[in-house]
């Protein structure tokens, strides 16, 4: 991206800043209590990788309303993994060692975001996780698992090839937004409508 592309980037969204209150979105954090989690380990989540996911998807108008909860992640073999506590209200941020290998095929991910068992979830592996770092480059864990059900990913089977390296740059461009440009174009609307889904999914109509 050139000098002149990055200031027309920044004007765009400071015209497209939200100017009504924030959108609520209801996250329901669980600790896995299976993981061995280190007390840095927890502590780097609580006051660094959420404050800022927090932070900056405020400054684009959407409000992360959190509950906490232990819970469990279970790995049986040659099955999808096992997990309790989670609310089927809320987008679950599930807070592990290392993503299961059914969902990441051994490619040490620092996260992953899908559907499961018609729960919403946004797993992350805090032995990879990391905060903002190098912009669309290397943008903070928690956000960029969170922009995956915001944007409507979560409800689509990860691509691969080029269409999959292409999904996860966008997500890095809205990421990046957020955290330098304090907004995202779109991205409130897509939250809206993610949340209907959301409800859609919690409640179903019988």
């Amino acid at each position: 991206m050139t000098r002149r592309e990055f200031a027309s980037l920044a004007a765009a969204i400071a015209a497209a800043a939200p100017t009504a209150p924030p959108l609520a979105i209801p996250v329901h954090v669980v600790i896995d209590s299976k993981a061995n989690l280190s007390p840095r380990q927890i502590d780097r989540f609580w006051y660094l990788l959420w404050p800022e996911a927090w932070r900056d998807l405020a400054r684009g108008g959407i409000r992360l309303q959190n509950t906490s909860a232990p819970g469990v992640v279970e790995r049986p073999p040659f099955r999808e993994p096992v997990i309790s506590g989670l609310d089927a209200a809320s987008l679950n941020v599930v807070v592990t060692s290392r993503i299961p290998s059914d969902w990441d095929n051994g490619r040490a991910l620092a996260g992953v975001s899908l559907r499961y068992r018609g729960y919403h979830v946004c797993m992350i592996a805090m032995a990879e996780a990391r905060g903002n770092q190098v912009p669309f480059l290397s943008v903070n864990t928690v956000l960029h698992e969170i922009l995956h059900a915001l944007l409507h990913d979560i409800f689509e089977l990860r691509p691969g090839g080029v269409h999959g390296q292409a999904r996860e740059a966008r997500i890095d461009w809205y990421a990046t937004s957020l955290w330098l440009f304090h907004g995202a174009p779109g991205l409130r609307e897509s939250a809206r409508t993610y949340l209907a889904r959301l409800r859609a999914d919690a409640y179903p109509r019988k």
